[in-house]
């Protein structure tokens, strides 16, 4: 198998790993009978400790120029801890394992795609030729874990993630270190990179669209149970949603074009506002599965073009921090806000007015995102 397969076969078993924590993590909490407050508490905690995890996680691969070996501690432990946490039904063990979940198995995404995309700039081969197989390897764990905890129950997670999690170990050891700069790291460049107007403004866009999302990522499941769907029909909502992001990240190559960045997370942010309004009126739980379809304009787009964008305006020597300051504002900052206020406003007044909150939000990002590439893109069109 040669390096373009492997990295590609890594990328499926890891986020096969995310589906299973990130997709039904929220799905099992609320089958050991924890309100939504409890759920977005446990969630949100988490989303705390990968402000810390990940930007340390980061640098520490920075300062060592090396992202492999990192990613082979973070695997070995997020194996053995994810066994952990599905096996467990109290809370106060819950939110520990969860806590750890989130400290070793999240940082491992922003170090993913910066080995993905460093990688396919080494290579001269496309990013989303890469990517697409953790878009197949997310939809394919989704459906199957649906399934799986159908028929088997709950408790069948545990054995499922700690198989994975081996396989993932073993591959990622099969796979060279990731290319590294020969440009000296210093903080101050990093200073300047965090200082300059441009990148704050863009960093404030990406925590507006960033929300609604995890939002929806957070609560998708408790609420499709809430309007009377099964287990496998999350796993159906999630596979659908994975799945439709395959084709975007194969033809990445084709429709993600430099100078257009903000642009094209404007376009995304439109289909954010159209499926997020859309199921605030839901009733049939079908109906919301099949919604989930927009995904296939919304996020793929969405992180495609940021992860350019960022690649654009990072000095090279931080690319993996920079990486991680984007994964942290997704998967952190807007993590906690999603599950703690979010978890407060579904308990306290449902899923319709939830979703009405988040579409609103949703356009909120699509104005701003049009604002800054009046600013910004005509300038880097130029340049």
């Amino acid at each position: 198998m040669n390096f373009s397969n492997r990295l590609r076969t890594f990328n499926f078993l890891y986020f096969a790993l995310l589906a299973m924590f990130i997709s039904f993590l929220p799905v099992y909490l609320d089958a050991q009978g924890l309100p939504a407050t409890k759920i977005g508490l446990i969630i949100g905690t988490g989303g705390i400790i990968t402000i810390f995890s990940q930007p340390l996680w980061g640098m520490i691969s920075d300062r060592t120029k090396t992202i492999k070996k990192i990613m082979l501690l973070l695997l070995g432990c997020s194996t053995i801890i994810g066994y952990l946490l599905y096996a467990s039904n109290s809370f106060l063990v819950l939110l520990i394992f969860t806590m750890l979940m989130y400290f070793f198995l999240m940082p491992l995404d922003p170090l993913t795609e910066s080995l993905n995309f460093q990688t396919a700039e080494a290579n001269g081969v496309s990013y989303g030729s890469i990517r697409t197989f953790g878009a197949v390897g997310y939809a394919v764990m989704s459906l199957a874990v649906g399934y799986t905890i159908q028929y088997l129950g709950l408790n069948s997670l545990a054995l499922l993630f700690a198989a994975f999690g081996i396989i993932s170990v073993l591959i990622c050891f099969s796979l060279p270190d990731a290319p590294v700069t020969g440009k000296p790291i210093t903080l101050s460049s990093l200073k300047k990179f965090l200082s300059n107007k441009e990148t704050i403004w863009f960093l404030v866009l990406i925590f507006i669209i960033a929300v609604p999302q995890r939002i929806n990522d957070t609560f998708l499941g408790v609420y499709i149970r809430k309007l009377g769907g099964s287990p496998d029909l999350v796993g159906l909502a999630w596979f659908l949603a994975a799945g439709s992001e395959i084709l975007v990240f194969a033809l990445s190559f084709w429709w993600l074009r430099k100078g257009k960045e903000l642009a094209i997370i404007a376009f995304s942010a439109v289909f954010y506002f159209i499926r997020f309004f859309l199921s605030a009126w839901v009733t049939d739980p079908h109906v919301l599965v099949y919604l989930q379809l927009f995904q296939t304009f919304t996020f793929p787009i969405f992180y495609s073009a940021a992860i350019q964008y960022l690649y654009r305006i990072v000095p090279e020597e931080w690319r993996a921090t920079g990486q991680t300051v984007l994964a942290l504002l997704f998967f952190g900052v807007s993590g906690i806000v999603a599950s703690y206020i979010g978890g407060w406003f579904y308990e306290s007044f449902g899923g319709k007015p939830l979703y009405l909150w988040i579409s609103g939000m949703s356009f909120i990002g699509l104005l701003f995102s049009l604002i800054l590439s009046a600013i910004y893109g005509k300038r880097k069109m130029v340049s």
